[in-house]
């Protein structure tokens, strides 16, 4: 039985990381050289992703020779069993509806981040506490992680999984930096802010800044 090898696409390889890295690029608008080292983390997650989706199934490859593991499909360099889950037994319907999960998480993380841009261009180098920005502090990094998590859960592999942990650690650290510069420019009122608003997901964690918002 002939089978079929529905990678080596690099062209497209190509295209699907430009596109994706010039709008994260355009809303985050990475200036200081310690912004464009996150931002090479998150380039570095994407060059993975696609290659891995359309160029090099390498977490398949890993998985049938190097660890001899029988997927139970029977083409599984196929493009329609290159999703893990649908790799392992799931099949290829239910797989596609968890890619499209995925790529409704992304859509939303984009629509996310342009929000934040639009919001942070308007106020001309004032301090925004109000629309997104009234829910979390860095809304365009949380943007990146539902980006990143979406397509995790749209195409997961290997490579992508052991970097997604870097890649938020590096934005955790980065929107921490950035805090301490605002802080100095703006004070007590982002510590008042800060006191406030999450940084990046819009719930509370304790009941003391559910009295204070409420305040």
């Amino acid at each position: 039985m002939l089978m079929n090898y529905d990678y080596g696409l690099w062209s497209i390889v190509i295209i699907n990381v430009l596109w994706v890295l010039f709008f994260v690029i355009s809303f985050i608008r990475p200036k200081k050289k310690y912004e464009w080292r996150s931002m090479g983390v998150v380039s570095a997650f994407f060059v993975a992703l696609f290659t891995e989706m359309y160029g090099f199934p390498l977490t398949i490859y890993l998985l049938t020779s190097i660890f001899g593991i029988k997927i139970p499909v029977l083409n599984p360099f196929g493009h329609e069993s290159g999703h893990l889950l649908a790799s392992f037994g799931v099949g290829v319907e239910k797989a596609l509806l968890i890619c499209q999960i995925g790529s409704f998480i992304f859509g939303l993380g984009l629509v996310i981040m342009a929000i934040g841009w639009w919001q942070i261009h308007r106020g001309q180098g004032e301090l925004v506490t109000d629309g997104i920005y009234r829910y979390v502090r860095h809304p365009q990094y949380l943007g990146i992680f539902m980006l990143t998590i979406g397509m995790m859960i749209q195409w997961p592999t290997l490579s992508t999984f052991i970097m997604l942990p870097i890649l938020l650690y590096s934005y955790y650290k980065l929107a921490k930096r950035e805090e301490a510069v605002v802080l100095e420019e703006f004070g007590e009122e982002y510590e008042d802010y800060m006191r406030k608003t999450p940084a990046f997901f819009p719930v509370r964690f304790n009941k003391a800044d559910r009295i204070i918002e409420e305040v």
